[in-house]
């Protein structure tokens, strides 16, 4: 979407003169470069994969695997397999984001494959022009952020603050379910309350991730410790069942790995944030070697407590395992497993939104979306604009409250650019055969990780056939609507830039030195 240079740098330099006269004081502000700041170290990278991964599914309703499997040892298998889908697919995106060091994760991606396979010399957003981009090459990566942006992180983010709304309000009704507008009000309190940290600071948004992920850690290491140290006082009776009462249906199992890869889903936040991530060539893999096994190893461990105390029949009636796990481990102390959830939903819905504000600056920065979602409030370095369009996005899918009918939509969605994502690592390894990748993950890997994605896009059709598939290919080839005449012939309006000026000034944000 073509927009007028010349407007936007009047409009920065007014606002930075403005900035001037209310800080004479600060000479250094004169040299402040607008543009995001590598604050994000190792630590706070791990602390955004496992805490984004981790929400509420484990500590509520980890019964959809016992359901499909059948059987205890199934189940703990079939966790350990989507761990290790999950690392695979990690790894494949580390040797993307060590080769490609932009934010945006598959945005970022797809936008610099397709261009390689176009064979242009020059990134296509340099050929970007107020006659359009005369090109298709962008189609892949433009109808990624269509998808991502109104449906798959708007909903990822709504669930997970759903999930910390129903059970901060649920202690108040302990003997009916709590009405509707009740959790509606605090999850649109708490997703405002998330927008704002990530607005004001990015280093406030890191501790928040980095002070609920060692929150829930320490709220599955309770489960995990607590389920040994029954099993070494003799209560094997659950766990010895083994894998009495397998289930032979190829469905049900199907249906319990997408469970499965549901609770894992979040393991590509890193690869947004790449040009805030430190050292990313050698922190990015470092990030994703630790923090996916780690998960696993809390799921595998977290399953294990619960089966040390509960039945798998005890676990399929729950309606929240951990809080049963806790009144009848814990006692009196057993108030501290709510606590636990609502901050470990809190934690994950600040993850999904610190991640999906970079998407949507990477896409404005592109040209895919309206150039105000990259500009950067220049006061803090944060992408504002970005992360106000996500809240927004996502407080509309609230109202409705019922999110089941876009969940299926998510799972078709994601996998589906995961493994084109996945296909683009097999294509520059072809076509770009010598360029420098700091980290190369073993060929075997991104093909398993692309087979995987090919059946998990094919399968739920092919199994549970419905309408609902067919509104979802529709949604993503509408994009075509809005990238033929906005991105591939360039139609811009001139309201649009009278827009962006206004809220510029109300926001105090500007395009960053880096701007395409």
């Amino acid at each position: 979407m073509g927009k007028k240079s010349q407007d936007f740098e009047v409009a920065r330099r007014s606002m930075d003169m403005q900035r001037l006269d209310e800080d004479d004081s600060s000479s250094s502000a004169k040299n402040e470069k607008v543009g995001l700041k590598r604050d994000v170290g190792l630590i706070s990278g791990i602390a955004l994969i496992i805490g984004t991964m981790i929400g509420s599914g484990i500590f509520i309703s980890p019964k959809g695997m016992i359901e499909g499997c059948g059987s205890v040892g199934l189940t703990l298998i079939l966790w350990c397999l989507c761990g290790l889908l999950t690392t695979m697919g990690a790894l494949s995106y580390a040797e993307l984001g060590t080769m490609i060091p932009e934010s945006g994760g598959e945005h970022a991606y797809l936008m610099y494959t397709f261009n390689k396979v176009r064979k242009n010399k020059k990134p296509i957003y340099k050929l970007m022009n107020t006659q359009g981009s005369k090109s298709f090459a962008r189609v892949p990566a433009f109808l990624y952020d269509w998808v991502a942006l109104f449906i798959i992180r708007p909903t990822m983010y709504a669930i997970m603050a759903m999930a910390l709304g129903t059970y901060a309000v649920k202690p108040f009704y302990p003997d009916c379910p709590p009405p509707d507008i009740a959790v509606k009000l605090v999850t649109a309190v708490a997703m405002c309350t998330i927008a704002f940290i990530n607005s004001v600071s990015v280093k406030a948004a890191t501790m928040v991730q980095n002070i609920t992920t060692f929150t829930k850690l320490i709220a599955l290491a309770i489960i995990s410790v607590g389920g040994i140290i029954m099993i070494f006082k003799g209560n094997t009776e659950y766990l010895s069942e083994g894998f009495e009462g397998t289930r032979n249906d190829p469905q049900k199992v199907a249906i319990a790995f997408y469970n499965g890869l549901w609770a894992f889903d979040g393991w590509n936040s890193l690869n947004f944030i790449t040009e805030e991530l430190k050292n990313p060539t050698k922190n990015l893999p470092r990030a994703i070697m630790i923090g996916i096994p780690l998960t696993t190893l809390c799921y595998v461990l977290a399953n294990v407590g619960y089966l040390a105390v509960m039945s798998k029949e005890e676990i399929m009636i729950s309606h929240a395992v951990a809080v049963t796990w806790g009144e009848r481990m814990l006692g009196v102390m057993s108030w501290m497993i709510p606590c636990f959830v609502v901050a470990s939903t809190f934690g994950s819905a600040n993850g999904c939104l610190f991640s999906s504000g970079r998407l949507c600056f990477s896409a404005g920065r592109d040209g895919h979306f309206p150039r105000i979602l990259s500009f950067l409030q220049f006061d803090r370095n944060t992408p504002m604009p970005a992360v106000m369009f996500t809240l927004i996005i996502s407080l509309c899918l609230i109202i409705p409250g019922d999110l089941s009918s876009l969940i299926d939509f998510f799972s078709f969605a994601s996998w589906l650019f995961y493994g084109i994502t996945t296909a683009s690592l097999l294509i520059l390894r072809v076509i770009e055969p010598k360029t420098p990748r700091p980290y190369k993950v073993p060929l075997p890997v991104p093909i398993i990780v692309l087979l995987a994605s090919i059946y998990l896009v094919i399968a739920p059709i092919i199994q549970n056939p419905g309408i609902q598939f067919v509104y979802a290919v529709l949604f993503i080839l509408s994009g075509l609507i809005i990238y033929i005449p906005f991105i591939y012939m360039g139609i811009h309006f001139k309201f649009m830039d009278k827009i962006t000026i206004v809220l510029q000034k109300l926001l105090r944000v500007a395009p960053t030195d880096k701007a395409r």
